[in-house]
């Protein structure tokens, strides 16, 4: 199922941009529940409910993202129309309401993944997948690289566009065209982190917070030493998936276009365990893989996602 980008979408911007911001989403009707965290903090999960007997799907969202994002509603949708049951985990302070604890969430927060992995393992199903979008395919990744046989909880997981190399995408997203991508998300980070010093004062430098222009100095200000890492370098480089590939013993897929401006094809590792399909397609942007004609659409990516999953079954 390769994936070619429509002549009407050139290049990996706009196959970045265009689905994300022009290509109509699905709509969804999600049911909320509210877990209570072990550290006496909270995440909200979003579920749709399908038939008895059928699979149940876990979609991990990006930075900054939502059961909203374009790519959970084109995935959630596509899955509930085949009888599935998908849930979408919002990672601290993305659903919407900010968290209670003196921390948000990161790449490689393989912990958090386990014990929210672990928790709907419980339900009954008749076989659990998860999905991983972006940060979330990376911290995903890092939870089934980290925990080896113990994530076997799951029957097949897929990352897509994942930033394998924190440091040469945070290098990329750091200049050019691509601050446009920083500053969107700095728009929304900063504010919650306002918000969190009304909450613990003194947790963080705010005026260093303020003077922040991109990844690297945010991560280097708030993520990194709410999160346990010594600066933005020891972040990066511990939290990034390219580590642990070699250690993954479920059937993974990895989906990485090389035109992705977030982490450029030179970033791109070339190895990994047996059970691990690396799969880079020349076009897609991040997160993109729009095709058809126009306005064309985002339901490629469920697709080729699915048929993965269940492959032999």
């Amino acid at each position: 199922m390769h994936y070619s980008a429509p002549s009407w979408l050139p290049g990996g911007h706009l196959q970045t941009i265009f689905p994300a911001k022009m290509i109509r989403k699905p709509r969804l009707d999600f049911r909320r529940e509210r877990w209570a965290t072990p550290d006496g903090d909270f995440i909200d999960v979003d579920f749709v409910d399908g038939k008895p007997g059928q699979p149940f799907l876990v979609l991990f969202h990006g930075l900054e993202g939502s059961s909203d994002s374009h790519y959970a509603r084109a995935m959630i949708s596509h899955i509930a129309g085949l009888g599935w049951s998908g849930a979408v985990p919002h990672f601290r302070g993305c659903s919407g309401e900010l968290n209670h604890a003196p921390r948000f969430y990161h790449s490689g927060d393989a912990t958090e993944i386990d014990w929210i992995m672990r928790r709907l393992a419980q339900r009954r199903h008749e076989r659990l997948y998860a999905v991983g979008v972006s940060l979330g395919g990376n911290a995903l990744l890092r939870w089934l690289g980290e925990f080896g046989q113990q994530a076997a909880i799951v029957d097949a997981a897929c990352a897509v566009s994942a930033p394998l190399d924190l440091a040469g995408g945070g290098a990329a997203l750091s200049r050019g065209f691509n601050m446009i991508y920083t500053r969107l998300f700095l728009q929304t980070l900063k504010p919650k982190c306002v918000q969190k010093l009304k909450q613990f004062p003194g947790l963080f430098d705010v005026e260093a917070l303020r003077r922040a222009r991109n990844l690297y100095e945010f991560d280097n200000v708030v993520t990194a030493p709410l999160h346990g890492f010594r600066d933005t370098e020891d972040y990066w480089d511990r939290a990034s998936a390219r580590h642990v590939l070699d250690d993954i013993r479920v059937r993974t897929l990895v989906l990485n276009a090389k035109n992705d401006p977030f982490l450029p094809a030179q970033h791109l590792p070339q190895s990994a365990a047996p059970d691990v399909t690396l799969e880079y397609p020349d076009h897609g942007g991040h997160v993109g893989f729009a095709w058809g004609s126009l306005p064309g659409r985002i339901d490629w990516l469920p697709q080729r996602i699915v048929r993965f999953l269940t492959e032999g079954q």
